[in-house]
């Protein structure tokens, strides 16, 4: 094909229908505002390709949206969602023809205001898309890049975890959790995993923790120091910052560093424990995966990484529960429950 007709027209693999169920919210609020809207099937444009829809993995950062209370505000009508797993059926001018027809699933690394992959069909840029091992299923590539990359920035490239060191993982039981666990492992350093209550420790344990705190019942500060020998952990990742920041600082080794990748503690309500981290020479470091795809060699490590992990086995992404698209509003209720260890799949 010439580059005079790519660059004028859409390429596809096939004559579709016309329009595609598109999951919309028009006010911001709870999991019942997530309506399906009947639209005319989008045109990539350049750069652009469009994903038939497979599967649907969540992630707590659209609830925020839908709730606006994410990083950036949503523009009503609004679209949302970040990863998915399908065929490419058609691209854009400027993208390669090579992709029409591959199984691929998307890497989080665009706006959550302008794009969105909850519907039959998604429109994401070229530059998003990535190809996953075969042996994975649907349901399986759709819940690798946002966790696994997520770990990756801020506990490979960020905290330099080497062997032999012990690393704080909290929230352990989400699926951003889980990968880091594995990736501690493969790292030859030790993990602590925390969670709320004991209902998820036998479970953190047969995944592969090396050790699991119970925060409602045990002293975590108490329980680091007898894990490390009073050392304390050199690398902390946690999601939660609020209240908690100030203990987690106190867990920490001599020289440590304090990965904050989320606020579901409050964002507004973290103060920043300064006497222990003068003391202790603490770094504490805010840090989103976003960070990785202004530096396209991180971000080309960081794919290769977790590509070559998933095919060697030593990642496997655990799926909690999948639920069928029509109860995508149920999905989101039970993604707010907290009850789930791993990644939340709906299937299309």
């Amino acid at each position: 094909m010439s580059e005079t007709t790519n660059a004028a027209a859409t390429r596809q693999t096939a004559q579709t229908a016309a329009t595609a169920k598109i999951v919309r919210f028009h006010t911001v609020g709870g999991p019942e505002v997530l309506q399906f809207d009947e639209l005319p099937l989008p045109e990539p444009a350049a750069g652009e390709v469009r994903l038939r829809v497979k599967a649907i993995g969540l992630n707590r950062a659209e609830a925020l949206f839908r709730q606006d209370q994410y990083l950036v505000k949503p523009i009503l009508p609004a679209k949302l969602g970040y990863e998915a797993s399908g065929t490419v059926e058609a691209v854009g001018p400027g993208v390669d023809d090579a992709w029409l027809g591959k199984t691929v699933s998307t890497v989080p690394s665009f706006p959550a205001d302008k794009y969105g992959v909850y519907g039959e069909v998604a429109i994401v840029p070229a530059s998003a898309i990535a190809e996953y091992p075969a042996k994975l299923s649907p349901e399986e590539g759709t819940s690798i890049w946002m966790q696994y990359v997520t770990a990756y920035g801020g506990l490979v490239l960020h905290g330099k975890i080497a062997k032999g060191d012990f690393v704080i993982l909290t929230a352990a039981s989400s699926s951003v959790g889980l990968a880091a666990i594995e990736m501690v492992k493969a790292e030859g350093a030790i993990s602590i995993a925390t969670t709320r209550t004991a209902a998820k420790k036998a479970e953190l344990l047969s995944f592969g923790a090396d050790h699991v705190i119970v925060t409602d019942e045990e002293d975590l500060v108490a329980r680091v120091n007898e894990i490390t020998g009073g050392k304390g952990a050199r690398v902390i990742f946690d999601p939660v910052a609020g209240k908690g920041l100030e203990t987690l600082a106190q867990a920490a080794s001599a020289g440590g560093i304090l990965i904050e990748y989320g606020s579901l503690g409050g964002a507004g309500g973290t103060p920043f424990p300064l006497v222990t981290a003068l003391l202790k020479g603490l770094e504490i470091r805010g840090y989103t995966l976003f960070e990785l795809y202004a530096s396209p060699d991180d971000f080309s490590k960081a794919k290769q990484y977790v590509y070559d992990h998933l095919a060697s086995g030593q990642f496997k992404p655990r799926i909690d529960k999948v639920f069928p698209f029509a109860e995508i509003a149920e999905a989101h209720r039970y993604m707010e429950s907290n009850q789930q260890i791993g990644k939340i799949v709906v299937t299309v």
